[in-house]
């Protein structure tokens, strides 16, 4: 199975294109409080251009109910992306895959999740060790601190089901760089295949 790939924090249109030509699965926009929220009307504007093969995925953080419905009637993302402990306080509507965030290691993790460090979309490296273990139990999305020149060593040690990365392709906070996400996922493509 190939690597899975995903850009996250996607503001403007030019990094949705630069995702989206790089050949990415997924592209997340961010409705948790960051320099990289929009609404769900801009996420919704977006994600356009990207083919129904991507999957759009909504990044939240300990999301109120009213933001989750507001989010998934306007924006009907694929996927909710939010910490594991969000999930017991909110409907999630039928339809709407869900992958929880783990911040550390646990002894029965869901069937796929996403793994990073403490504060996200802040470029802090996750604990690549614990990581590791958890790879083998589940399908884990490695994240945080991930760029283009440390990709390859990440998957390397971790053996990931896939990558997410966000302030390791920007050339400005919240901005991304289209030459970053392609280096990105090339050298991303290229460690899978170590």
């Amino acid at each position: 199975m190939s690597l899975w790939i995903k850009i996250c924090g996607l503001t403007t249109p030019e990094g949705v294109q630069a995702a989206v030509d790089a050949g990415v699965d997924a592209i997340g926009f961010v409705f948790a409080s960051s320099r990289r929220q929009v609404s769900a009307r801009r996420a919704l504007d977006l994600a356009r251009c990207a083919p129904s093969h991507t999957a759009r995925v909504a990044v939240m953080l300990h999301p109120p109910q009213s933001l989750l419905d507001e989010v998934w009637s306007v924006f009907r993302p694929d996927v909710l992306q939010t910490d594991i402990e969000d999930l017991a306080s909110l409907e999630i509507p039928q339809g709407l895959q869900v992958t929880p965030v783990v911040r550390a290691s646990m002894s029965e993790p869901p069937p796929r999740l996403l793994f990073e460090g403490p504060v996200s979309g802040v470029g802090e490296t996750a604990d690549w060790r614990v990581a590791a273990q958890l790879a083998r139990a589940t399908q884990l999305v490695l994240a945080g601190g991930l760029n283009a020149a440390n990709v390859a060593d990440a998957i390397a040690a971790v053996r990931p089901f896939g990558v997410d990365v966000s302030s390791g392709v920007e050339c400005a906070p919240g901005i991304k760089d289209p030459r970053k996400i392609h280096d990105f996922v090339r050298n991303a493509r290229a460690g899978a295949n170590q």
